[in-house]
């Protein structure tokens, strides 16, 4: 199984790693499937979050605006499925690498990601997934002890890929 994840410490900069990593990886000729997000500052309150569907987009915004005042979760759950699905659509034995942005809360408890992660596995597809402190432990319960951890750095997540799509597929 080659699955890979990678934690940056401060605010959004995972975000910022995967999406250069794929626009490099697509300027190289490889196919990427799977989402990154791109955070938007906003005048007042938090930032929107958009997860932008590989390859081609559409950008969707996965965030909902629920005032100032508001200490809730913001996830729109019906976007992030949205999203969730286009993903899925894409997924095809000839992608070279699956991205998704995070495992989060909801694949925590099971859902979102979930489902295209196993499949890209299934299919030998290399999968990378950013991924918080908080959500760690149901990561690794998740995907077992055979994800590998890459620090947070271009260099060491190219040096990952290189690796990895230079193996070729391996079939589950």
């Amino acid at each position: 199984m080659r699955i890979a994840f990678t934690m940056a410490p401060g605010k959004g900069e995972t975000d910022q790693l995967l999406a250069g990593l794929a626009s490099e990886l697509a300027r190289q000729g490889l196919k990427i499937c799977g989402t990154i997000q791109r955070n938007n500052d906003r005048a007042s309150g938090p930032c929107d979050m958009d997860l932008y569907v590989l390859p081609g987009g559409p950008t969707l915004r996965v965030s909902q605006d629920l005032g100032a005042a508001s200490k809730g979760c913001r996830l729109d759950p019906n976007a992030l499925e949205t999203a969730v699905g286009l993903a899925e659509a894409r997924l095809e034995p000839d992608v070279d690498l699956l991205i998704i942005n995070k495992f989060g809360k909801h694949e925590a408890e099971g859902r979102g990601f979930r489902t295209i992660i196993a499949a890209a596995l299934e299919l030998g597809i290399p999968v990378l997934v950013g991924v918080n402190a908080i959500n760690l432990t149901a990561f690794r319960e998740f995907v077992g002890a055979e994800a590998q951890q890459i620090f947070p750095t271009d260099a060491a997540l190219r040096q990952w890929c290189q690796e990895v799509l230079r193996m070729g597929k391996q079939v589950a």
